[in-house]
């Protein structure tokens, strides 16, 4: 595969000029109340969305068994981000809040998950001139995608299916049509309508927005895809546990209904194979959507944007999906490549995925909307170890809190009154619990101080304390088969 982005330097002279001209052109269409012209050279924008991709399954960041050579170029192409999150959610299927986030730009406690009280980010790149499109999976209700995206082929609106019988439905004449059963599997179904989309002329700038529905289970790709794990040579994750301590607070959804409880080592490492597999799979689409760009006039002035809605436990801690604040579960890749970003850089920035859109808006000239709250991140390209926060504040529904800051990370479980204290750069799978060590007693109680005023700050009422915690669910969980 060729280098997909090539002659995007970032401190050319020429890139200089073309985004000087492109913050005029913006400042013109502002002051006008018009769409740019078709001289407007301001970066579109390729946006790679997955679904429960966890952060350390990319090679080339470091995971030695995967195959990922497409991501692995994105890599080389482009600025990884060891320390992007999504915040939580305030439901089980999280990947509804982490959508609504990453579009609206607000946090998981001023979001309308429906996505439907203001514009979204998407909405606003189309009222500044670029053509929008999306494909693949759509979480937040259906008026949303037509208020987002001007145009869209082989979308499913929906949380989880059968990819390989996945209903899908297209954007036409400004409607949803009736959804149709795919014939292929439904992420190959989303890297055709985006390479087509890619492949079309234009005069004006393009948002292209293609979000997998994998590797979310169910773990199903087709039977030709030569890619395959022997479960017997995974090793186990190094938080791998028969089963969580206590009661969390969501033990028996469907997620952690998969397997069986407690937790057999061979059975995760099964899933866990079936899981690295679709993720190949979900390379070589990624790898061919890719290939198109690069042979396309778009190849230098495209932002490139990777990135996952969470993570998943797949047998760490005890527990297989990702209703819980531990850091497989929170913790996201997030790469980004194009015109003016450093190649083969990571940075060790505290982002959420909600910053992103504000990020890549300042480079596309993009105001986006009101409500948006979002960080701009972009001095972080300039200096690696720029953060845009001190700290990050995690929620689950009313059972879970956190707090991380450079180093530490603190979770609180109010409904049954324990506290976890993790030294994430000596422990960064969160194995030693050091809540109730004397030495760390200042650590926990400036933590427990920041999470309350974190969330106080976020308009939050206070889920960190509970005067009456049900002791009974520190009793670790029962025994449950699938």
């Amino acid at each position: 595969m060729p280098t997909f982005l090539a002659n995007a330097h970032s401190r050319t002279a020429p890139h200089l000029i073309r985004s000087c001209m492109a913050m005029i052109l913006w400042l013109l269409g502002c002051m006008v109340g018009a769409p740019i012209n078709a001289a407007d050279e301001r970066p579109n924008v390729l946006f790679l969305f997955m679904d429960d991709q966890q952060a350390d399954t990319i090679a080339a960041l470091g995971n030695g068994i995967l195959k990922t050579p497409n991501l692995d170029r994105l890599v080389a192409d482009g600025t990884s981000f060891d320390r992007a999150y999504m915040q939580g959610g305030f439901n089980p299927a999280t990947c509804v809040p982490s959508r609504a986030m990453l579009m609206s730009g607000r946090t998981l406690f001023r979001i309308d998950e429906r996505l439907m009280d203001d514009k979204t980010w998407p909405a606003k790149f189309g009222e500044s001139g670029y053509e929008t499109f999306i494909s693949g999976k759509w979480h937040n209700g259906e008026l949303s995608i037509i208020a987002s995206f001007q145009q869209g082929k082989q979308i499913f609106s929906g949380g989880m299916t059968n990819p390989m019988r996945a209903p899908l439905s297209d954007i036409v004449d400004g409607k949803l049509t009736q959804p149709a059963v795919s014939r292929q599997h439904a992420c190959t179904a989303f890297a055709d309508a985006a390479i087509d989309f890619l492949k079309r002329p234009r005069t004006a700038p393009f948002l292209c927005y293609v979000a997998f529905d994998g590797p979310h289970d169910p773990h199903i790709v087709p039977q030709e895809f030569p890619v395959h794990y022997d479960p017997d040579s995974i090793p186990l994750p190094a938080a791998f546990m028969p089963q969580h301590p206590w009661d969390n607070g969501e033990m028996n959804i469907r997620d952690e209904a998969l397997l069986a409880r407690p937790r057999d080592p061979n059975a995760t490492k099964r899933m866990i194979a079936d899981y690295y597999r679709y993720v190949s799979f979900l390379d070589q689409e990624i790898g061919r959507i890719l290939e198109t760009l690069s042979m396309s006039d778009a190849a230098s002035n495209t932002i490139v944007v990777f990135a996952s809605d969470s993570g998943v436990a797949l047998g760490r801690h005890g527990l297989v999906g990702k209703q819980n604040l531990y850091e497989h579960s929170l913790r996201v890749p997030l790469i980004l490549s194009g015109p003016g970003i450093p190649k083969g850089k990571r940075s060790s920035a505290l982002v959420y995925t909600y910053d992103i859109y504000p990020t890549i808006g300042r480079r596309c000239g993009v105001v986006g909307p009101a409500s948006s709250l979002g960080v701009d991140f972009n001095p972080a390209f300039d200096d690696l170890h720029w953060s845009a926060r001190s700290t990050l504040v995690f929620a689950y529904r009313n059972s879970q809190r956190a707090i991380r800051d450079d180093r530490w990370k603190l979770i609180r479980y109010p409904n049954v009154d324990k506290t976890q204290l993790f030294d994430l750069k000596a422990d960064p799978e969160e194995t030693q619990n050091l809540a109730d060590d004397p030495i760390h007693t200042d650590h926990r109680a400036r933590l427990t101080q920041q999470l309350i005023d974190g969330l106080n700050e976020a308009g939050e009422t206070e889920r960190v304390r509970s005067e009456s915690p049900d002791r009974r669910s520190l009793r670790p969980p029962p025994r449950r088969r699938p």
